[in-house]
């Protein structure tokens, strides 16, 4: 072997090698974004509400939504508390009846059974109320998508306060919003 060859070699491992190692950096560049806007919008997304509302929402999914919905709807935070059936759970007796003095009680069996049919319903009845401001209560995982729902029916400020999240669900549940996510920007745009 002649010595330029061995130096052809020698200088293509070394392009072969930082090739990989380009390769690898953007890889390791790729998960971290993917990782930080993760946590960004379902780990720990932006929450808080004012003192009053027009309606507190209360959201189907896991966790203790309507107990902190009808807490906040007992301390007078807003004269509406909205309960959608999509929770996993049964309502209590006497719920769904619609006055419980200080606040008015709506329930609905949200049509289709998803964050999209509740967006919907919110946006109807916040136009026949003319309600200017509402509150979602929520799991911290689908605040940014359930508010992006909302706001393609509602054009009123949104809020969102959320209740804990077991975490022996944030794996499933990490991926379950990824994908919901995707299919809400792609297929599900209008309201």
């Amino acid at each position: 072997m002649t010595e330029t060859t061995a130096a052809r070699r020698r200088v293509g491992r070394f392009r072969m090698r930082r090739r990989w190692r380009v390769i690898a950096a953007t890889l390791l560049a790729l998960i971290v974004l993917f990782c930080c806007v993760t946590v960004r919008l379902f780990v720990l997304p932006t929450t808080g509400m004012p003192a009053r509302v027009n309606a507190i929402v209360v959201l189907g999914g896991p966790g203790n939504r309507l107990g902190l919905g009808l807490q906040m709807a007992r301390q007078g935070h807003a004269p509406y508390l909205l309960v959608s059936n999509g929770l996993p759970f049964i309502l209590p007796a006497g719920l769904c009846t619609p006055d419980h003095g200080s606040f008015t009680v709506i329930c609905w069996n949200p049509n289709p059974g998803n964050t999209k049919g509740e967006a919907e319903f919110i946006g109807r009845t916040a136009r026949q109320y003319h309600w200017t401001s509402v509150v979602l209560v929520t799991t911290p995982d689908q605040v940014w998508r359930a508010a992006l729902s909302v706001r393609r029916c509602y054009t009123g400020k949104i809020y969102s306060v959320t209740t804990p999240l077991n975490w022996t669900k944030w794996p499933y549940t990490i991926a379950y919003q990824w994908g919901a996510t995707i299919k809400a920007e792609t297929l599900q745009r209008g309201c």
